[in-house]
């Protein structure tokens, strides 16, 4: 198994072993609450949902699986979203051995460019503030479902550490038949999800150098140029998406149109923040207008920061590539953010990304279309951009399609969490130098 020493193949393969073990464990009719075996479907297609972090699902997730499936399925999530070659990483860690040159290489495959020193830094500081966040999520939201609603404190503990662990990893599961429609005017409940998902989506690489700065003069902490663009971007991004979906949602009397002014705020913020990559949602996406789905598909495919739990093509990306368009009006041969000058090989990647996920939701869209001809093209593209993106949005067609278009999504889902990353890992890992060059000839552009 020569080829599975290379971190771009190990991840991918991990993550499969991981899919195939979560699809059994939730075929055994322990998992679910009729006391009867789920299928091979419903559970291949949870299992992958819950390992690449996405959150669509076929079935009701409270309903239709036991707490033995509930509890497999959290799991299931926290190990994809933290990344399983962190996790095995990490045990080696603790069991005192030191990382190999290969071990670092797989954990830099999932969680960013880092210098390989840091590697073992970085997963620790993942493994502590996965724990740390996810905890003070778990301890807010078992208070206020506890002492705020009259739920038992073991009710209230199982919903709170659902959902704190969901938040954190941007999976996107829900303890609620409705998601958090029930909680939409309650801001001591989706206050805390929202920020357990903005630092599960900022990236690690960014939590990272946060770490490493403390206690360093002012002077002598520059940012890195990743830091900056996830940073001022995501900002942007979250600030951009509340005032796109408060003009489009304002006047909808099936959203945002019946609440007070205050709730119109405050669920414009949380959409904001989940369309990007968490995939829960405090509002009826299905009533959403035109305009709002069209919102949706934009930032569902921009996604969060790099090297987190977040999906979709990434802050970094999406930025990098408004940069060179900029660059290029302005008649610059080379591109530069903040005073940084970018190389033109990271251009290519990003824009080899791009085109990569642009031409595979559009072929997966088509097929579905084939298959599922009585379903809105509209809807059809919400679900496969949310798939790819790891959102886990839906309009609620989901269950309704065919176990083939169902398959389509798997597919989606797994290039989306582990595909762009061991792609681009693949570029950087093995250039190749032509020894020739052809004569340069300009095609005509635009």
């Amino acid at each position: 198994m020569k080829g599975l020493d290379h971190p771009t193949r190990v991840v991918p393969a991990a993550f499969l072993a991981a899919i195939a073990l979560g699809t059994l464990l939730l075929m055994l009719p322990l998992a679910t609450a009729s006391g009867r075996s789920a299928g091979f479907m419903t559970a291949f297609f949870t299992a992958t949902s819950a390992i690449c972090v996405t959150g669509l699902i076929t079935v009701d997730t409270p309903t239709f699986w036991s707490p033995l499936g509930q509890a497999a399925i959290l799991l299931m999530f926290q190990i994809g979203g933290l990344g399983i070659m962190t996790g095995a990483t990490l045990l080696g860690l603790v069991a005192g051995r030191r990382m190999s040159l290969s071990s670092r290489a797989i954990a830099l495959t999932e969680h960013g460019h880092l210098n390989r020193a840091e590697a073992a830094s970085l997963v620790r500081l993942v493994f502590v503030v996965s724990i740390a966040i996810e905890a003070v999520v778990t301890l807010a939201l078992w208070l206020r479902w506890w002492l705020g609603y009259g739920l038992s404190p073991l009710v209230a503990a199982w919903h709170a550490l659902f959902h704190a662990v969901s938040a954190f990893n941007n999976a996107g599961f829900s303890s609620f038949s409705d998601s958090l429609i029930s909680w939409q005017s309650d801001g001591l409940i989706l206050g805390p999800i929202m920020a357990a998902i903005i630092v599960g989506g900022i990236g690690f690489p960014v939590l990272h150098e946060l770490w490493s700065r403390r206690g360093r003069p002012r002077r002598h902490r520059p940012w890195s140029l990743h830091s900056r663009i996830t940073l001022t971007v995501s900002a942007a991004l979250l600030a951009g998406g509340m005032g796109l979906m408060l003009a489009a949602e304002w006047t909808n009397p099936a959203t945002l149109g019946a609440m007070p002014v205050g709730e119109r705020l405050l669920n414009a913020a949380f959409h904001s923040v989940t369309m990007r990559t968490a995939g829960f949602n405090a509002l009826d996406v299905g009533a959403f207008a035109d305009q709002s789905l069209s919102i949706n598909y934009v930032f569902m495919m921009i996604g969060g920061g790099s090297a987190g739990t977040a999906g979709g093509l990434k802050v970094t990306t999406f930025a990098l590539l408004g940069f060179v368009v900029w660059s290029e009006i302005r008649g610059h041969e080379e591109t530069s953010i903040f005073g940084r000058r970018v190389g033109s090989r990271v251009v290519r990647q990003a824009l080899s990304i791009v085109l990569i996920a642009i031409a595979l939701i559009g072929l997966v869209t088509l097929m579905i279309e084939w298959i599922e001809p009585e379903i809105d093209f509209r809807l059809i593209l919400f679900e496969t951009v949310s798939a790819f993106a790891t959102v886990g949005l839906s309009t609620g067609i989901t269950a309704d399609l065919s176990p083939a278009s169902q398959v389509l999504l798997v597919l989606l889902m797994f290039v989306g969490r582990v595909g762009t990353i061991t792609f681009a890992t693949a570029l950087a890992l093995a250039p190749r130098t032509l020894k020739y060059r052809y004569p340069e000839e300009q095609p005509i552009v635009g």
